[in-house]
C-alpha cells in the first residue's frame, strides 16, 4: 500500500517516479509539510523521502508516529538528525554508489579545466584573441590527493591513475581492501603538503565542515589545485576566496557550495576558478539507477526485507584535522 508513503522534494522527476510506482503517495511540501499536512494524514506514513537538503529533524519525526524508514534522494544526509533517528530505532536508505562514477567524471573534467585553463582560453578566442605565449599546467605524473575514499573518491582515484598520477587519499582508516595502489594518509595537512591536486568527496556535516581551511590552501600551496564534488560544506568559502585572490593556490574546480543555490559572491571574478551548479551526479545513467535504488529501499523497508543501501547509523567520534578521534 503506498498511503504509508509521504515524500517532500523540490524534484519533480524523483516524485514523478515515485508516484508511478507507489499510487496514492502522499506528496507534500518542503519545508512547511509539518504545518501543512494534517495529523490524520501523517498518522500512516512508515516511509518519508527527502534529500540532505531538507532532511528530516528529531521534532518532524516526532509528528511520524509509524515512520520506519527516511529514504534520502541522493548521497547527502547532512541534515537528518541521524541522533533523533537512531534514538528512535528509525532506518535511513540513500543513494550510496548510484551517482559515483558520473560524479568522478565531472571531477576529472573539473581538473582538467582549470589545470588547462579551458574557459579561459574559450573565452578569450570567441572574444577574437589567438593564443598568447602562456604555458600551462599538466596532469600527468603529478601527485593527487584524494578527500574521501569511498566510492567517489576510489572512482576518481581509478581515473587519475589512466592519467599517470600518484595517488594518496585521506579517510577515518586505511583501505586495504582496494585494488588501488593509493597511500593512505592520517591527516589531511600532510595530504595537502605531499599533493598537487587534491580532490575533495567528503560528505557534509560537523565532522567535515571547513577541513579545507587556510592551513589547508597555505599547505597545497601556489603550484596546487583543488577540486570539490562532495559537499560546499567541506571548504571554507573566505579562505579559498582568498587563496585564489592572492596566489596562494594555483587556481580550483568546484561543483558544490557552502549555500546553493548560486554562486557565493565572494567566488565571483577570481582567478583560476571553474564552477559549475551542483551537476556533478546529473546523468541519465546515474539518475536511473538513483530511482532503482530508492524503489527497492522503500520496498524493503515496506516488506521488512533487508534495505539495499542503508546508512550507517553506528556512533562515531568526529573526523579530525589529524585523524584522530575524539
Amino acid at each position: 500500500m503506498a498511503e504509508g508513503i509521504a515524500v517532500a522534494l523540490d524534484a519533480a522527476d524523483y516524485v514523478a517516479h515515485l508516484s508511478d510506482e507507489f499510487p496514492g503517495l502522499q506528496v507534500w511540501q518542503p519545508g512547511s509539510w509539518p504545518q501543512e499536512a494534517p495529523a490524520s494524514a501523517r498518522a500512516g506514513i512508515a516511509v518519508f523521502v527527502t534529500d540532505g537538503f531538507y532532511g528530516l529533524s528529531g521534532e518532524e519525526m516526532d509528528l511520524l508516529p509509524a515512520l520506519r524508514l527516511i529514504a534520502c534522494v541522493g548521497t547527502g544526509v547532512e541534515n537528518v538528525d541521524l541522533a533523533a533517528a537512531r534514538a528512535r530505532g528509525i532506518a535511513i536508505s540513500y543513494g550510496a554508489g548510484a551517482n559515483a562514477e558520473t560524479v568522478a567524471d565531472h571531477a576529472m573534467a573539473l581538473l582538467l579545466a582549470v589545470v588547462r585553463a579551458i574557459p579561459e582560453n574559450d573565452r578569450n578566442l570567441r572574444a577574437g584573441q589567438w593564443r598568447d605565449n602562456r604555458l600551462f599546467g599538466s596532469v600527468h605524473g603529478r601527485r593527487l590527493g584524494v578527500l574521501g575514499f569511498g566510492g567517489i573518491g576510489q572512482a576518481v582515484a581509478r581515473r587519475a591513475q589512466g592519467f599517470g598520477m600518484t595517488i594518496g587519499y585521506f579517510a577515518r582508516n586505511p583501505r586495504p581492501d582496494t585494488t588501488l595502489s593509493a597511500r593512505h594518509f592520517a591527516d589531511v595537512l600532510t595530504l595537502a603538503a605531499e599533493s598537487d591536486i587534491v580532490v575533495a568527496a567528503l560528505p557534509g556535516g560537523p565532522a567535515t565542515r571547513h577541513l579545507v581551511d587556510s592551513a589547508f590552501l597555505r599547505a597545497l600551496g601556489p603550484g596546487g589545485y583543488l577540486v570539490n564534488v562532495g559537499r560546499g560544506s567541506v571548504v571554507d568559502t573566505q579562505a579559498l576566496a582568498a587563496a585564489l585572490r592572492d596566489g596562494g593556490i594555483a587556481g580550483a574546480g568546484l561543483d558544490v557550495f557552502e549555500e546553493e543555490p548560486g554562486l557565493p559572491g565572494v567566488l565571483r571574478d577570481l582567478p583560476g576558478l571553474v564552477v559549475s551548479p551542483h551537476i556533478g551526479g546529473a546523468s541519465r545513467a546515474a539518475r536511473q539507477l538513483s530511482y532503482e535504488r530508492l524503489t527497492d529501499n522503500i520496498r524493503a523497508a515496506l516488506t521488512g526485507a533487508a534495505l539495499v543501501t542503508p546508512y550507517p547509523l553506528a556512533e562515531t567520534a568526529p573526523l579530525l584535522r589529524d585523524g584522530a578521534r575524539r
